[in-house]
């Protein structure tokens, strides 16, 4: 079969590889027909995440049909039309009761890498490093789906692939984003990053009722986008953040903010971003948490800070006291999917928001090596790939 293949930093190859064979009673095995490029999927391109091996299949979105069902496995039966949640769940663990999907204890397969690089284990992802178990991806025409009785979800036919791809990962993320705010009817909630994760969040926060929504980027493509979603927008290379932000919520600080950046962040005015860019080239720190820096000074005392963008090692300088002083919360982690994914279904089928407004880009399997980089240099207007098989 075809599938995307990682080979280093910046070096992501479709290639001819092994079609995937049923492992376990409760596998099944899917032939995709619709997979996407998550801005998750760029840190592994641009080499900022450990655990990656040459030969990794990547690709954490997919979705697609059962061709083939473990014998253990009585939920699914081949012609099932199902969405494949990221993170791999067994339903059973402690933490699996507990709606505590993401860091299921049982499903990582390299449980003793990931309880020293983060002293305890955290759930299987599909196409997503060693540390999280080495799982093949889903940017592939076929894919093998470990606990398959537990964690993918039958879809309607009523529904587009576009309809639905999204509740593997961003639509469920950015929900979890705003739900973990706490948002009121009288919150600001203020959202850095307008890719595709800040799109859903923004979408989220207002369909949550929030009382005025603040998205900041400096892509014109995401702007307008975050606009047409309800947002107010701030772009960080034409204005003061620090200074639209004040004029917006009368000096107080917005109420909620949340980080849909992650490890990557850009700063073009701040000197802050250019030492965590020094520091990053020379490997003295891996992550850079400019946006993590400025939502613990802006936030509103006693306010929430919610980060889905993913950090994958150390930071420097966080202002740590700020925080602490002005009693924020801070709320964060990989998306418990299945905790939110049949709500978010059934807002889908009512058309109480469509997600594939995000999109794009379609393209075959065979071109997403070249979107790989048109997505992480923004080129033609860029904000959201989906690749066919």
């Amino acid at each position: 079969m075809k599938a995307l293949v990682w080979h280093g930093k910046k070096d992501i190859r479709c290639e001819s590889v092994p079609d995937p064979r049923i492992e376990d009673g409760r596998d099944v095995i899917i032939k995709v027909s619709s997979c996407a490029i998550c801005g998750s999927d760029l840190h592994l391109y641009d080499g900022f995440v450990p655990g990656m091996k040459s030969g990794d299949i990547m690709g954490h979105e997919f979705m697609g049909e059962v061709m083939e069902v473990g014998r253990d496995n009585k939920k699914l039966k081949v012609g099932d039309r199902i969405v494949v949640p990221f993170t791999i769940i067994c339903g059973e663990c402690d933490q699996c009761k507990r709606g505590n999907f993401s860091v299921c204890e049982r499903t990582n397969r390299n449980k003793d890498l990931a309880e020293k690089a983060f002293g305890r284990t955290t759930a299987g992802l599909f196409g997503y490093t060693h540390l999280t178990g080495g799982y093949p991806g889903g940017q592939a025409e076929y894919v093998r789906v470990p606990f398959a009785d537990a964690g993918p979800v039958k879809v309607p036919s009523s529904l587009s692939d576009e309809q639905v791809l999204f509740l593997t990962d961003i639509f469920p993320t950015g929900w979890q984003a705003a739900v973990q705010c706490d948002i009121e009817p009288t919150d600001t909630v203020a959202i850095w990053g307008a890719g595709p994760v800040g799109q859903m969040a923004i979408r989220s926060a207002i369909l949550l009722g929030a009382k005025q929504v603040i998205a900041i980027d400096n892509v014109p493509e995401r702007l307008s986008m975050a606009r047409a979603g309800g947002a107010i927008t701030i772009n960080f290379d034409e204005e003061s953040v620090v200074e639209r932000i004040d004029e917006l919520t009368d000096r107080k600080g917005p109420e909620k903010c949340i980080d849909a950046v992650g490890m990557e962040a850009h700063a073009s005015r701040s000197i802050d971003s250019m030492v965590d860019r020094a520091k990053q080239a020379v490997m003295l720190e891996s992550d850079r948490p400019h946006v993590l820096r400025e939502m613990m000074y802006l936030c509103r005392p006693a306010g929430v800070l919610s980060v889905p963008g993913v950090y994958g090692g150390l930071v420097d300088k966080l202002p740590f006291g700020a925080a602490m002083n002005k009693g924020l919360t801070i709320r964060m982690g990989q998306t418990h999917v299945n905790r939110y994914i049949h709500d978010l279904l059934r807002m889908i089928e009512e058309g109480k928001i469509d997600p594939s407004f995000v999109i794009t880009h379609t393209v075959p399997l065979d071109k997403g090596p070249d979107m790989y980089k048109a997505f992480r240099d923004k080129e033609d207007g860029c904000i959201k790939v989906v690749l066919k098989t």
